[in-house]
C-alpha cells in the first residue's frame, strides 16, 4: 500500500529521544534579547555599582603615576591628557563597548565565554565528548559555511587538525582567566589601602600598621558581603558609585571653567605626538600611569552576564565616559596654573566646601572598585568548573530574578586570603602599583587575539575589517605591555605570581581530567558484550533504580564491570548518566536529556545524558528525578512507536529526502505524541492495542521501581602516573592533582546527591 505523503504534517524521523523534546521547544530568548526599557534601566543603574568602581575611580591616581618626577613641562599635560581621553575612546568605547560585548555568547561575556563559542564552530575541545545530537539544541546557533566563505572552513579545519592550535587556544583562555583573578585579588589591596591611607592627611598621629589593620578589617568586611549577591551588593553600591560620577564631573567642569579652559585643545591628537618627541624615552615609560585609567574594562565583557549590552551601553555612555572624562580634563586645567600639586592632584584639585565630601564619598568608591573585578571572577570561574578546567565546587546563583549572578564560597575564600595576606606583606600600594595595569592590559591582548578568531570563524567579516581590528587595538595593547612591563622588577612580578600559580592550577586538573577521560575511552566495554559480562558475573537484578554516574557519553565506562564483580547485583533500571556541559550558556530543560537502550530490552538498561549550559543552575535531586523519570517514559514510549512505523518504511513505502530531514519547530510546539498520532492515522491504527498496553505496563513498572528507591553509583577514580612516567608527571598527577582532589568540593556535592542514596565505587587508573 503507497503512502500517502500530501495528508501528513510532517514526517516522524528517530533521532533518539531529542527529536520529541526538541518539538517542545520554541522561540528561546537568550539574555538580553527583547528585555524591557524598565528592567534594562534597573540593570543599567546596578551595573555603576558593580563594573565601574576600578575605572571610575583612577583619577586618583592617574596623573601621580604618570608623573612620578613631576611635571616639567606645562605642555605636557596637553599631551598626557590627550592620551587619557583616546585611550577613554579607543579601548573602552570602540573596541569593548561597540564591538567586543556584541561577541557575548547568548548574553554570557568574557574569556570563556568567546573560548566556548569558538568550540561550538570547531572543535576545539581536548575532551572527545561531542556528539551530533549537541548541534540540534536551539540555542547551539550554528552556521555552516558555505561555498562563498571558503575562509571560516579553512580556518576551521586549521584549527580542528592542529593539536598546537588547540592548545594554544586553551593556554591564551585560561592566561586570561588566570590574570582576570588575579586581578580581583590585588585590586581589593590597592584600593582599600590607598582609601584607608588617606586618612592620614587629617590623622597624621595614626600609624602605618594601624592602617594597615583598618584595611584589613574593611577587606574582611567586603569579602563578607559576597555571599548576598551581585543583585543586593549592587544596589547598596549603585548609589554610592552614582553620587561619585556626579561630584567627580562637576568638580571636573568647576576646574575647567575657573583655571583653564584651553586645555579642551587636547582633543588634537597632535599634542600625543609632540609629547613623545619632546619627553622620548620617558614618554614611554609614562605610558605605565596612563594605561591605570582603562583599568577595570574587562569587567564590562566579563561582568555581562551579570547584566545585558544594552545596559553596559546605557551606563557606559551617559554615566562613566562624561564623568570620567570631565574629571581628568578639569585636573588638566588644575595642574596648568598649579603644576606642583602633581603628586595629590586629585584632592588638591578639591574645591574648599567640597573637600569633606567628596573625601568620605573618594573613600567608599576606593573600596567599591574591588568589586568590579571579584564579580567578574566569580562569572568567568563559574565557566571554566563547567567547561572542566577547575575543581567541580559549589556555586551558588545569588539572584532569582537576574541570570548569571554567582558566587563561589572557596574561590571568595581564597582570593580574600591573598588579598589579605598582600595588604599584611606589602604595607603601601608602591609595589604593587607598579603591576596594577598589568593582568588588564594582558586580557585586552588575549581578547584581542580570541576576538580575531570569533570574526574569521563565526562573524566571517571581511579580511579588511579583521586585519583592522586585529592591528590598531593589539598594536596599542602592545605598547602599553611594554611600557608597563618596565616596572616588572619594581612589583610587576606579583600579578605574574598570581596568574601563574592559578594558571598551572588550571592547566593541571584539566590535563588530568583529559587523560582520565581517554584512558576511560579505550578501556570501555562494547555495549554489545552486555549481556556476556551480565550473564558471566551471575548478576541478578534488585528491586529499584540504579543510576551509576560516569564521563563518558558512549561504551560501558571500566567502573561498571568493577561494580558487579565486587557486587553482583543490578538494579532493575539502570543507567550510565552522564553529566555533560555544552559550550553554551543555557540548555532549555525540554532538551536536556539523551536517551539510548543499552542492550536488549528486556535489560531495561539506559544510557541518558544530562545536558547543560556553563550558567545552568543544577536541579535538586528530587526535582531532577522527577523529571529523569518523566522523559524516560515518554522515551520508551517513542522507542515503540518507531519500532512500529519503521517497518512500514521497509515495506514499499518512500518518504522524500526532505521530508526524512530532521526538522525543528519554529513555530509554538508540536509535542511528539501529536507527531506520532498524525503518523499513526495514515497507517490505519496499525500500532496494536498490544503495544499500547505493553507501554503503559513499562511505565507503570519504572514508577513502582522509583517508589522502591533511587540509589547513585559512583565511581572514585584514583588516578595515579604510570611507574615509567618523567618526574615532573608524577608530581602533576600523584600530588598536584591528588591534592585538589581531596581538598575540594567532591563531585558528589557539587551534584547535591544525597549521601544517603549514594554508592562510591574505587577504582584506580594508571595514566
Amino acid at each position: 500500500m503507497s503512502l500517502e505523503v500530501e495528508e501528513i504534517p510532517a514526517p516522524l524521523k528517530r533521532h533518539d529521544s531529542l527529536f520529541g523534546d526538541a518539538e517542545k521547544v520554541s522561540h528561546s530568548k537568550h539574555h538580553g534579547s527583547q528585555v524591557s526599557w524598565t528592567r534594562t534601566l534597573s540593570l543599567a543603574f546596578q551595573s555603576i555599582g558593580i563594573i565601574y568602581g576600578d575605572i571610575g575611580t583612577s583619577p586618583l591616581y592617574v596623573y601621580s603615576s604618570t608623573f612620578p618626577d613631576g611635571i616639567k613641562n606645562n605642555d605636557d599635560l596637553l599631551g598626557v591628557l590627550s592620551l587619557i581621553l583616546y585611550s577613554l575612546t579607543i579601548i573602552p568605547m570602540l573596541k569593548y563597548v561597540f564591538i567586543v560585548l556584541y561577541a557575548n555568547d547568548n548574553g554570557d561575556g568574557g574569556t570563556f565565554a568567546l573560548y566556548s563559542l569558538i568550540s561550538r564552530y570547531a572543535k576545539i575541545r581536548m575532551i572527545p565528548d561531542q556528539q551530533a545530537e549537541d548541534a540540534a539544541v536551539s540555542n547551539y546557533h550554528i552556521e555552516a559555511p558555505n561555498s562563498q566563505l571558503r575562509r571560516a572552513q579553512w580556518v576551521k579545519q586549521k584549527l580542528e587538525s592542529s593539536k598546537a592550535a588547540k592548545i594554544v587556544l586553551f593556554t591564551l583562555t585560561i592566561l586570561g582567566t588566570s590574570m582576570v583573578i588575579g586581578d580581583g585579588t590585588l585590586t581589593p589591596a590597592i584600593s582599600v589601602l590607598s582609601a584607608v591611607s588617606g586618612i592620614k592627611e587629617k590623622a597624621p598621629s595614626l600609624t602605618q600598621t594601624q592602617v594597615v589593620l583598618i584595611a584589613v578589617a574593611i577587606l574582611f568586611m567586603l569579602f563578607s558581603v559576597q555571599r548576598f549577591g551581585t543583585d543586593k551588593v549592587g544596589y547598596t553600591f549603585a548609589p554610592v558609585i552614582s553620587v561619585w560620577f556626579l561630584l567627580i564631573a562637576g568638580i571636573g567642569m568647576y576646574n575647567l571653567v575657573i583655571h583653564d579652559i584651553g586645555v579642551l585643545r587636547a582633543f588634537n591628537p597632535m599634542y600625543i605626538v609632540q609629547y613623545f618627541t619632546r619627553n622620548g624615552k620617558a614618554g614611554w615609560v609614562s605610558l605605565g600611569g596612563v594605561v591605570l585609567c582603562v583599568t577595570g574594562t574587562e569587567g564590562m565583557f566579563a561582568d555581562l552576564g551579570h547584566f545585558n549590552v544594552r545596559a553596559v551601553q546605557l551606563s557606559f555612555n551617559c554615566i562613566l565616559f562624561p564623568s570620567v572624562g570631565l574629571c581628568y580634563i578639569g585636573q588638566a586645567a588644575y595642574l596648568r596654573k598649579f603644576p606642583n600639586d602633581v603628586a595629590d592632584t586629585f584632592y588638591k584639585s578639591i574645591p574648599e566646601p567640597m573637600f569633606w565630601p567628596t573625601f568620605i564619598i573618594a573613600i567608599l568608591a576606593a573600596i567599591i572598585a574591588s568589586q568590579a573585578m571579584l564579580s567578574g571572577a566569580f562569572a568567568i570561574l563559574s565557566k571554566a568548573l563547567s567547561l572542566g578546567c577547575m575543581p567541580r565546587v559549589r556555586v551558588i546563583h545569588t539572584s532569582h530574578k537576574y541570570e548569571g549572578q554567582v558566587y563561589i564560597p572557596e574561590v571568595n575564600f581564597m582570593m580574600g586570603l591573598c588579598s589579605i595576606l598582600v595588604t599584611i606583606a606589602f604595607k603601601t600600594t608602591t609595589s604593587i602599583g607598579n603591576a596594577y595595569g598589568i593582568c588588564v592590559v594582558t586580557t585586552f591582548l588575549i581578547t584581542t587575539h580570541l576576538m580575531t578568531v570569533v570574526m574569521l570563524l563565526i562573524w566571517k567579516k571581511h579580511v579588511i575589517f579583521i586585519m583592522l581590528f586585529y592591528v590598531v587595538f593589539g598594536s596599542i595593547e602592545l605598547i602599553y605591555l611594554s611600557s608597563i612591563m618596565s616596572k616588572f622588577i619594581e612589583g610587576g612580578y606579583l600579578p605574574f605570581c598570581f596568574a601563574l600559580v592559578v594558571m598551572s592550577l588550571m592547566a593541571t586538573w584539566h590535563y588530568v581530567q583529559v587523560k582520565r577521560y581517554w584512558y576511560e575511552l579505550d578501556h570501555i566495554v562494547p555495549i554489545s558484550e552486555m549481556t556476556a559480562l551480565l550473564e558471566k558475573n551471575g548478576v541478578r537484578r534488585i528491586p529499584g533504580v540504579g543510576l551509576l554516574y560516569t564521563e563518558l557519553v558512549q561504551g560501558i565506562p571500566p567502573v561498571f564491570p568493577r561494580l558487579i564483580k565486587k557486587i553482583p547485583s543490578v538494579h532493575s533500571i539502570f543507567m550510565f548518566m552522564s553529566i555533560k556541559h555544552l559550550p553554551i550558556p543555557r540548555v532549555i530543560p525540554a532538551e536536556r536529556f539523551v536517551f539510548r537502550q543499552v542492550g536488549p530490552k528486556e535489560h531495561r538498561m539506559f544510557r541518558c545524558v544530562a545536558r547543560y549550559g556553563y550558567s545552568d543552575i543544577l536541579e535538586e535531586p528530587k526535582e531532577f528525578a522527577v523529571f529523569l523519570v518523566d522523559r524516560l517514559k515518554m522515551f520508551i514510549q517513542e522507542e515503540s512507536a518507531f519500532a512500529q512505523i519503521e517497518p512500514e518504511s521497509d515495506d514499499g513505502s518512500e518518504v522524500s529526502e526532505a521530508q526524512a530531514r530532521p526538522r525543528r519547530s519554529t513555530q509554538t510546539a508540536v509535542h511528539s505524541e501529536e507527531a506520532i498520532e498524525t503518523r499513526v492515522s495514515s497507517h490505519s491504527g496499525r500500532i496494536s492495542f498490544h503495544v499500547t498496553q505493553t507501554v503503559e505496563e513499562e511505565k507503570q513498572l519504572i514508577d513502582r521501581e522509583v517508589e522502591r528507591g533511587m540509589v547513585y553509583l559512583m565511581g572514585e577514580a584514583n588516578v595515579t602516573a604510570k611507574a615509567k612516567s618523567s618526574i615532573l608527571k608524577k608530581i602533576v598527577v600523584d600530588y598536584v592533582y591528588t591534592f585538589l582532589r581531596k581538598n575540594l568540593t567532591e563531585g558528589h556535592k557539587a551534584l547535591a546527591i544525597p549521601k544517603d542514596q549514594l554508592l562510591k565505587v574505587g577504582i584506580t587508573y594508571e595514566i
